[in-house]
């Protein structure tokens, strides 16, 4: 995320795309929305599960809850400063709705017009039921711990620490380890499909300006003058976007992560309405397209739907934490909505001809190329959204080493490294669905399907579980597992194709 948020999303993240908050999934967050907490204040509190896009805790959370599936018995603190469940809501879809959404159009093109959208409601409850494992695994140790509240690292740890397993319980610390660098892994890498995406929507922006009409009904082919190649795009992007790095100020983030917001969603309502419109006859497309491609389809939905992190944040945060579950199932079925609507609404409109990013097939007028300017304007701001959750986890340790009077200067530097490391790797990977797909097979996999159910087993394992429970658990991370490599391996060999080193995603015009 993902993440609108990215998802993310994306965490202590929310988001669009978060952490976020979403994200390991992205703890994504409130913070960057409500601008409520200070880079000390989250230093402080030693919250360090960010995930997709902008939500982090601010309450107290339960002294002892039982589980996700008994409201009744949560216990909050500091309600008057919690967030109602509106805002919460806001925040879960934030926290979802990203960069991935975009490229779904494709992803249904590689899995089939009935395979696809089938295959993602299947991934939505997957993904929904691995968010509700890791809420209820959460409460289960904050009520056996007496904590006020367990990020998704913390819950691993805990969890390896109650298995049967002495080797396990011994190097239980590498489960929050292991998150953490999941996490890292998910957000620079929705920070690399950030770059991409900016340079191949802005070039086909700039090739196609002498062709820009006001005619927004014409559908004619037009010639684009020769532009940059997109990964001079990238490197051109670099200097404003390690600029923008410089930014670690969650208040001033959270006005660009408003702009942001309000750019992509007006982008959508313009994008929405122009694919409904026309849409030729769908006899021509595959109800399944060939297995060798449907792991890419793997890889870009789980991107999509990668926000698990948000929502142990969000529910930390609520006045009124037992509303929490029914505005996850509720929001999660409004993401599942959107990326289903969106995915087959755009493979319809555009048919073989659906490119990386929907965006990039919209008609050259003066309308659709505001748009993409308007989504390049908002994916712009949420790169330092993002890009917030590794940065504060890898910076601050590194620079305690130094003294403080060069402290400074190395988490300028280290911003500008890991800016430029994220550029580089786009560089390397030009190809926008390709890094979508590689990103959710590689990290979002993990922390949305492998990880939750491993962690329901090892936390009640010596509790008792019915066998079918397990057996259920089993087959939900070997299906994760499976998309993790499969996915991965498919997307290296695709990369490794000369077709990947070409601006396939963005040489094309109306």
């Amino acid at each position: 995320m993902a993440g609108v948020g990215e998802p993310g999303a994306a965490e202590p993240a929310v988001p669009m795309e978060p952490r976020v908050p979403t994200g390991p999934d992205v703890p994504a967050d409130a913070a960057p929305s409500s601008g409520a907490m200070s880079t000390r204040r989250l230093r402080s509190e030693d919250y360090n599960d960010y995930s997709s896009t902008d939500v982090t805790p601010e309450g107290s959370p339960p002294a002892g809850i039982n589980g996700f599936a008994r409201p009744e018995s949560y216990q909050r603190f500091g309600e008057s400063n919690g967030t109602t469940w509106y805002q919460t809501l806001i925040h879960l879809l934030k926290g979802n709705i990203g960069t991935g959404l975009l490229g779904l159009p494709l992803a249904l093109k590689n899995a089939g017009i009935l395979l696809g959208p089938l295959s993602l409601l299947v991934m939505g409850v997957v993904a929904v039921h691995c968010m509700s494992i890791l809420v209820k695994c959460a409460h289960h140790f904050c009520y056996r711990f007496q904590k006020q509240f367990l990020d998704y690292g913390g819950a691993v740890m805990y969890g390896l620490e109650s298995t049967p397993i002495s080797w396990l319980r011994t190097h239980a610390v590498w489960g929050r380890r292991v998150v953490g660098l999941f996490l890292i892994l998910t957000q620079l890498g929705f920070c690399c499909v950030y770059f991409v995406f900016l340079a191949d929507n802005l070039r086909q922006v700039v090739s196609s300006a002498n062709s820009t009409t006001t005619d927004c009904q014409s559908n004619r082919t037009v010639t684009l003058m020769p532009t940059m190649d997109s990964r001079l795009y990238m490197l051109s992007l670099l200097p404003f976007v390690v600029l923008l790095s410089f930014i670690q100020n969650l208040k001033v983030l959270s006005i660009f992560s408003m702009l942001a917001n309000v750019a992509m969603l007006i982008s959508l309502v313009v994008i929405y309405q122009y694919i409904v419109r026309d849409i030729p006859d769908p006899k021509a497309l595959p109800l399944a397209a060939a297995w060798k491609t449907y792991p890419l389809f793997f890889g870009t939905a789980i991107f999509a739907f990668e926000g698990i992190g948000v929502v142990l944040p969000l529910e930390n945060k609520m006045k009124n934490p037992r509303q929490f579950p029914l505005i996850l199932y509720v929001g999660m079925t409004i993401v599942t909505i959107l990326y289903i609507s969106l995915g087959v609404l755009g493979y319809l409109r555009f048919g073989a001809a659906i490119q990386a990013s929907i965006t990039l097939n919209l008609p050259n007028c003066w309308l659709y190329q505001a748009v993409k300017l308007l989504f390049s304007f908002g994916i712009f701001f949420t790169y330092a959204v993002q890009f917030y959750v590794p940065a504060e986890i890898i910076i601050p340790p590194l620079v305690a080493r130094v003294s403080e009077r060069w402290g400074w200067l190395v988490n300028l530097l280290l911003r500008v490294v890991l800016v430029s490391i994220t550029c580089a790797l786009a560089i390397l990977i030009p190809r926008l669905d390709l890094v979508i797909s590689l990103v959710g097979s590689v990290s979002s996999s993990a922390l949305a399907l492998i990880f939750p159910p491993l962690l329901e087993i090892a936390t009640y394992y010596t509790e008792g579980m019915h066998p079918l429970l397990i057996a259920k658990d089993v087959l939900i991370s070997l299906f994760g597992f499976v998309g993790f490599v499969v996915g991965t391996y498919e997307a290296l060999v695709e990369l490794a194709s000369p077709a990947a080193v070409i601006n396939g995603t963005s040489t094309s015009g109306q």
